[in-house]
């Protein structure tokens, strides 16, 4: 039997149609963080695998050390925005994304790389904005270690087939007393991420405009993610069921979605 399986078993089960109606409303938004990929897909035009062999190699070789620089840094810097300017709005946060991605396009290879580091922070800021707006506390470790395992969940362009397992994945395998252990943990998965964006955003015949419609995909498809982890976490909090029997329930709600 599989961790995930023993997990699954000892889940009690929840009954309250309240909450259930509430968990079926998530997994829909967790359906539609998953259509996202596709989108960008469309735009770039070649298979996410393909991307990363686009990088230089000493590019590919230092990918996980520059996404956990950019993680260390990210947290610090997207606490520090919260206490300049709060609460944003999705709109805002995808259209900074997006800008963000059009300069890095712009510049071609060397321009997308300098911007990766300011994408996550941005990233991470939108996802601190939704937390406080589910009643968290932005500054807390809880949280700090929830979006962490938010980015370890299968990025946009992962093509995953099992989408509706990842966020269940991410909870059971990405554990840690700390979020610097989190960090070490999450860093080589959203690397990969972010290699594929920054492969497809540096190709010279995508530029800038593709470089935004990227961007504004990622903050959309991490924004969803938030608010599913964090509705989770938020029941969880109002209702006493544990965190990992809504997860489990979440799961099945998708899989009825998706009429397995």
């Amino acid at each position: 039997m599989t961790q995930l399986q023993t997990n699954q078993a000892i889940l009690p089960p929840i009954n309250d149609p309240s909450v259930l109606a509430q968990v079926d409303r998530l997994a829909a938004r967790y359906l539609n963080a998953g259509g996202l990929g596709m989108e960008i897909m469309s735009v770039v035009g070649n298979s996410a695998e393909g991307l990363i062999d686009r990088l230089p190699g000493f590019v590919r070789g230092r990918l996980d050390g520059i996404t956990r620089m950019a993680l260390n840094r990210a947290f610090k810097a997207a606490s520090g925005s919260r206490k300049v300017m709060r609460d944003r709005g999705d709109w805002f946060n995808r259209l900074a994304s997006s800008v963000s991605g059009a300069a890095g396009g712009a510049g071609g290879f060397p321009g997308a790389l300098i911007e990766m580091p300011f994408t996550i922070t941005l990233l991470l800021r939108a996802m601190l904005d939704i937390a406080a707006e589910h009643g968290l506390d932005p500054d807390s470790d809880e949280v700090r270690k929830e979006c962490l395992r938010i980015f370890a969940a299968a990025g946009p362009m992962s093509g995953d087939d099992n989408a509706d397992l990842g966020l269940l994945a991410a909870r059971l395998s990405v554990t840690g007393h700390t979020v610097q252990s989190l960090i070490s943990r999450v860093a080589p998965r959203l690397a990969v991420s972010m290699g594929q964006k920054l492969a497809a955003q540096a190709a010279p015949v995508f530029g800038a405009v593709v470089g935004a419609s990227i961007n504004y995909t990622f903050a959309s498809y991490y924004q969803e993610l938030a608010r599913v982890h964090f509705g989770i976490m938020r029941l969880s909090h109002e209702t006493g069921i544990p965190q990992e029997a809504l997860v489990e329930a979440l799961r099945l709600s998708i899989q009825r979605k998706q009429g397995k």
